[in-house]
């Protein structure tokens, strides 16, 4: 068993779980000692706009929590926030994130008793916030092409992150794109992709589980997106023109609107009745939208973000037992077998889910196999037995 610091891009207590906090509580459930460091804040300040908020408020929690030891969520895993100066990417704001790093990340493994075994980093840039990394073992998990996402520093991100990855004993990727560009840079990288708690989601299949509430009332097909309703990942424009092309089916998206890209612009989808944008929806509460749906949609455009991506709700939507479409990106194709795959296009996203209405399709044995192969706690394990290789 080993102690782990966990360097996050995403809060603790963000709305839109990824893959940080769900690994956390793997590592810690499988008798890790973690400590989950909140994002060091890559992305400078952004400022209130119309349809998106400020930072504000997240900056004034940020400086409650930084003032307060590591609090304990559960059995083996603490979260800590650091002090830094969002947006650092040279001159005094890195050095003085630099010392504050050092200094507090120093203090909050002092209050646990937690040792130096493992830095398991998701940022980066972290080789710029800690030039000396102290640690038995460097494991650098890269889920995003972080730097094609709107507003982030790309050149310093890029420069970093070739770096990091020289450096790291371990690079996980989750997606051909991310392996493809980053092997050069580290013989030792294996590709795992973006999984699922399956157990979760499985609940929507529970014939005791109501549908949601808010979701009863919609006529059916339901047809479902779950998650970041955002410009630089979904082909809004193909959303419009489907809803339009076909106004007796139900296109229902819950998720907030803008996150990561607060110019995301959803007023056509909001002008169509069958449109339904019901907003952000705790994680506890998923399955039960999930089981007023017919089809899970992944519409997805194609651009240097989302070829460099595995989007996480693929194996949450088979976990739930639904048929899945959607766009083809490269990190999908090996899992043609469980969803139809098209091109982003209104023509063939119609095609595709009158078939799956239809009964046509990867039918439900094999969604459900291709769910319960991909999972947190499997795929947690083996990464554990490659940092375990590592001479």
């Amino acid at each position: 068993m080993a102690d782990i610091t966990l360097l996050s891009t995403a809060d603790w207590d963000q709305p839109l779980w990824t893959n940080k906090q769900h690994v956390a509580c793997e590592l810690a459930a499988l008798g890790q000692r973690v400590l989950y460091v909140e994002s060091l804040g890559l992305r400078g300040l952004r400022a209130a706009r119309p349809g998106a908020k400020a930072d504000g408020r997240r900056v004034w929690r940020r400086l409650r929590r930084a003032l307060t030891p590591p609090r304990q969520v559960r059995p083996h895993l603490w979260v800590w926030s650091p002090l830094v100066v969002p947006g650092a990417a040279g001159g005094w704001a890195l050095r003085l994130n630099r010392w504050l790093l050092r200094w507090g990340l120093a203090r909050a493994q002092r209050f646990i008793g937690l040792g130096r075994d493992c830095l398991w980093t998701y940022s980066p840039m972290t080789l710029a916030v800690l030039p000396n990394l102290d640690y038995g073992q460097v494991a650098y998990h890269c889920v995003d092409a972080i730097q094609a996402q709107p507003e982030m520093p790309a050149a310093a991100i890029s420069h970093w992150e070739q770096l990091l990855c020289r450096r790291a004993d371990q690079v996980f990727v989750t997606s051909p794109a991310l392996l493809r560009s980053l092997s050069p840079l580290n013989s030792r990288i294996r590709f795992y992709p973006n999984v699922a708690d399956g157990a979760h989601f499985a609940q929507a299949m529970d014939p005791a589980l109501p549908i949601a509430t808010d979701l009863a009332g919609i006529p059916e097909p339901r047809l479902g997106f779950v998650g970041a309703v955002s410009g630089y990942k979904l082909d809004l424009p193909l959303l419009v023109d489907l809803a339009r092309r076909r106004p007796e089916w139900s296109l229902v998206l819950v998720g907030p609107v803008g996150e990561g890209d607060p110019s995301t612009d959803v007023s056509a989808l909001r002008e169509l009745p069958n449109v339904h944008l019901l907003g952000q929806r705790p994680y506890a509460s998923l399955p039960a939208y999930l089981k007023g749906f017919q089809v899970g949609l992944l519409p997805l455009g194609f651009n240097a973000y989302t070829e460099a991506m595995f989007p996480m709700k693929f194996f949450e939507y088979l976990a739930a037992g639904l048929p899945v479409v959607a766009s083809a990106i490269d990190a999908l194709q090996p899992y043609g077998d469980l969803a139809q795959l098209v091109p982003a296009a209104p023509e063939a996203f119609e095609q595709a889910i009158a078939t799956a209405l239809a009964g046509g399709g990867p039918n439900r044995e094999q969604r459900l196999a291709g769910a319960a192969a991909h999972t947190y706690r499997r795929r947690t394990e083996a990464m554990l037995a490659d940092l375990a290789a590592v001479p």
